[in-house]
């Protein structure tokens, strides 16, 4: 599973570039193929990664009101650009990722803010997605 982990990470981290950049999330993604493949320096990005990237772009403006409705005190511009992305990624796969258990995407999520934002991040992340999970049925629905 540790292909899985590396998928997510580079995920985020384009999600996270794209929101940096003010880029759409495919562009960014096609550059980094683009460049895995011009530079052997680059680590290649995997099908996992793509299809992460690719759904989310995909549920984009349903997960951003699903993040905005169930985060408390928190408007989605004013929350840290990190938390906002792993957030994202996490509710996608969350939500319309069948194959990947609940449990894996909440611990993979934290894990994410653990390495890469602040230390109230993990519970943030825990806290928000542990809502989705609990309403994935009817968000699924909606």
């Amino acid at each position: 599973m540790a292909a899985r982990n590396t998928a997510r990470k580079r995920a985020f981290q384009i999600l996270f570039e794209g929101d940096q950049r003010g880029a759409d999330v495919l562009t960014v993604l096609a550059d980094w193929i683009r460049l895995s493949r011009d530079d052997t320096r680059q680590p290649p990005v995997s099908e996992y990664t793509m299809q992460l990237v690719e759904g989310y772009a995909e549920q984009a403006r349903r997960i951003d009101e699903l993040i905005a409705q169930y985060s408390v005190g928190w408007t989605l511009d004013r929350m840290p650009v990190v938390d906002r992305n792993i957030l994202r990624l996490g509710a996608y796969e969350l939500i319309w990722v069948d194959e990947t258990p609940d449990a894996v995407v909440l611990d993979e999520m934290v894990q994410l803010a653990k390495e890469f934002s602040t230390d109230e991040s993990p519970a943030f992340v825990n806290g928000l997605l542990g809502r989705l999970k609990e309403l994935k049925p009817s968000l699924r629905r909606a």
